[in-house]
């Protein structure tokens, strides 16, 4: 059931989406060389706390983490560890907060310091991917037109969507419906109504779209051993089009 959130709910969720988006920032100024992946989500943790907020992902479903932290191959859903981050890798947080009852929920790649331009474009293809896409989130438009939108950019640069996994509603849980591939068939899925939060997040591979999850039972990683990138904000339906509502101010 898709439950479309007022005026007053939607704000709740832009103050739970700017402590997320914050969280994720203040983690992509500690990646660098030598870190490890539990410093990072560390740093998370602290940020989210400093809010009196609380991490979405932590316990959900038995996750072990405040924050999922995922390199190079491994898609999303890394759990945090004594991994030391090195140059050329990419690192893709994925933050989710609670926030007086409703959710925010956003994600980003960055770089340990230089890496190959065709990393960097896969790094800049996801995110803009993520915008063509939500350039179709107005009411009376369809889910499809989103998933087009980003699967369009995606392959005519080459790399791959990611169909294992998708996007989201979210509110006052963290995944509600609807879902939200990041490919679709134009005017087709589930229409866009005023008032539908969603959380939209393409993730997309330098090889073959495939994904097998590790032994963990949480680390999703690509077949082929591809780099892979993700990118994700919290964004709200309007009579005026998407509103992104993980935004650090």
């Amino acid at each position: 059931m898709i439950t479309l959130k007022s005026h007053a709910e939607i704000q709740k969720m832009r103050d739970a989406g700017r402590i997320a988006a914050l969280a994720r920032e203040a983690a992509g100024e500690v990646i660098k060389e030598g870190v490890t992946t539990r410093q990072i989500e560390r740093k998370i943790r602290e940020v989210i706390s400093s809010h009196s907020a609380s991490p979405s992902f932590l316990g959900y479903s038995g996750f072990p983490a405040a924050a999922c932290v995922s390199v190079n191959d491994e898609v999303i859903h890394g759990i945090p560890g004594n991994r030391v981050v090195k140059p050329g890798d990419i690192v893709k947080i994925d933050v989710g907060v609670l926030y007086k009852g409703f959710q925010g929920d956003c994600a980003a790649t960055f770089p340990v310091g230089e890496v190959a331009e065709e990393v960097q474009k896969l790094i800049e293809v996801t995110k803009n991917s993520f915008y063509a896409g939500i350039e179709q989130a107005y009411p009376q438009k369809r889910i499809g037109d989103i998933g087009e939108a980003i699967e369009k950019i995606v392959v005519q640069n080459g790399f791959s969507v990611v169909r294992d996994f998708v996007g989201h509603g979210i509110g006052r849980e963290l995944h509600e419906d609807p879902s939200v591939p990041n490919y679709g068939i134009a005017g087709h899925g589930v229409k866009l109504m005023e008032g539908m939060t969603l959380a939209v997040e393409p993730m997309v591979n330098m090889g073959s779209w495939r994904v097998r999850v590790k032994k963990d039972g949480w680390t999703v990683v690509t077949q082929d051993g591809s780099l892979s990138a993700h990118y994700e904000n919290t964004l709200a339906i309007t009579a005026n089009g998407p509103e992104i509502l993980t935004l650090p101010a």
